[in-house]
């Protein structure tokens, strides 16, 4: 019962990943139906059930856009590892507010880039006209897609048949 099913919308948009558990109590109250089932079986006291891999919602639900989490990490990535001030690509970066925290700055995806050591120590807590410097690119909050919500369990390969439901095909 450790295993994890794809679990679909009525239209076949993949919503998210649930436990096996989970994955029986939609089907057994007529919820959800199997598309694909697993390799294994379940057994209890009386039967023996074939595990989903994936199945779909017999309703439709409608659910705000996921979004990706803000971390350090997430703003590296969408900065490509490169200095918003000087363009310089390195490894070795920290997060800067344009608009600093003591001044009325969020802490949000639209206020934080990456930016290297000596670039940050340069502008210190000053505006951008203040410090006399420009940002190459203007901050954006990235769209989160279904190759980043599920690719982690595509690595399993008993779930190699979800490719078809995520669109990502089988390279």
């Amino acid at each position: 019962m450790d295993s994890v099913v794809l679990l679909l919308n009525s239209d076949y948009e993949p919503l998210n990943v649930c436990d096996t558990r989970r994955a029986f109590r939609l089907l057994f109250g007529e919820k959800a139906e199997v598309i694909q089932y697993d390799h294994h079986d379940i057994r209890t006291a009386r039967q023996v059930f074939r595990a989903p891999s994936v199945i779909r919602l017999q309703y439709h639900i409608k659910r705000p856009r996921p979004r990706v989490r803000l971390s350090r990490r997430e703003i590296f990535i969408r900065d490509r590892h490169t200095c918003q001030y000087c363009a310089r690509e390195t490894h070795d970066l920290t997060l800067d507010h344009v608009i600093p925290r003591h001044r009325g700055g969020a802490h949000t995806w639209d206020n934080l880039v990456a930016a290297c050591k000596a670039c940050n120590h340069r502008k210190g807590g000053k505006l951008l006209d203040e410090a006399r410097m420009a940002l190459h690119r203007a901050p954006f909050e990235p769209r989160c897609d279904v190759y980043s919500l599920f690719t982690p369990y595509l690595a399993d390969p008993r779930n190699e048949a979800w490719r078809d439901y995520l669109f990502l095909g089988r390279n």
